[in-house]
């Protein structure tokens, strides 16, 4: 019985990860619109009200030089993973209470995957 417990466990943790992993980068510039009204995402340039995204994949939150980042994403020693900014764009505030990020969040799961896919070609 606990075989079967965990290999369902582990089917359902690959068709996540698969999901997400599924995200269309080209459909995720288009999510990332409603990013871009507080991020910018050119190699190289300024924040913005928020920090700049280009590279956010594999940095540690809170790490941009310069910006002025909330002591709580500061202190929550976060990587940005794929799995990470999917949780992140779902909520910010949920996934850190008192961050200053003030964005109710996407709730479709394909845009968030999109949008992640998307973030992953800024390098």
């Amino acid at each position: 019985m606990l075989a079967k417990s965990f290999v369902a466990l582990a089917l359902l943790v690959g068709t996540t990860l698969a999901a997400h992993a599924a995200g269309d980068p080209a459909k995720g510039k288009n999510v990332y619109k409603r990013c871009a009204v507080c991020h910018t995402d050119d190699k190289g340039g300024g924040d913005a009200l928020g920090p700049n995204l280009f590279g956010v994949v594999g940095r540690k939150a809170g790490t941009r030089p310069g910006f002025p980042y909330s002591p709580q994403l500061k202190a929550a020693n976060i990587t940005w993973t794929d799995a990470n900014l999917v949780k992140w764009s779902a909520g910010p505030a949920r996934m850190v209470p008192g961050t200053k990020m003030f964005f109710a969040g996407i709730t479709s799961k394909n845009q968030q995957a999109d949008l992640v896919a998307y973030l992953a070609t800024l390098k």
